[in-house]
């Protein structure tokens, strides 16, 4: 009895490790990649969100796109709102406002980080984990 119940207690334990770190990549996704920017306001919101090549670095990221919509709106094609797409994505079965920004200054380094920004409206390809984005892969016409 003691070891089915030191069983169940490993694996609840496991699953909300789990369940914990889904949560961490979903906020890191809406961090990184949610919200209404402008073209002409990529150098202020790529520094505002400080975004990076990586968490350890303050070289400047080549390229990030926003998602001009609601978060809500965004993890419905985790659901009934998207379609596999690939290995392990989802495409999202209508188009998003997206905003695109581009390094002009190769190798600079925050607070420096120069943008050029572009407006489209495109399907978008992620990564579900447990009904959440999690992860951003590319656009598509």
């Amino acid at each position: 009895m003691r070891i089915v119940f030191a069983g169940l207690l490993l694996l609840s334990a496991t699953v909300l490790s789990q369940d914990a770190n889904v949560l961490r990549r979903y906020r890191n996704f809406i961090a990184r990649h949610v919200g209404q920017v402008s073209r002409d306001r990529c150098d202020h919101e790529m520094g505002r969100r400080r975004l990076t090549k990586s968490s350890d670095s303050n070289l400047c990221r080549d390229t990030n796109t926003f998602i001009g919509d609601s978060a809500g709106r965004i993890n419905l094609i985790c659901g009934g709102a998207g379609a596999p797409y690939g290995g392990n994505f989802t495409r999202s079965l209508q188009p998003f406002p997206i905003t695109i920004c581009n390094l002009k200054n190769e190798n600079a380094r925050q607070p420096h980080c120069q943008y050029r920004g572009r407006a489209d409206t495109r399907y978008l390809v992620i990564q579900c984990e447990q009904g959440y984005p999690v992860h951003f892969e590319r656009d598509i016409v």
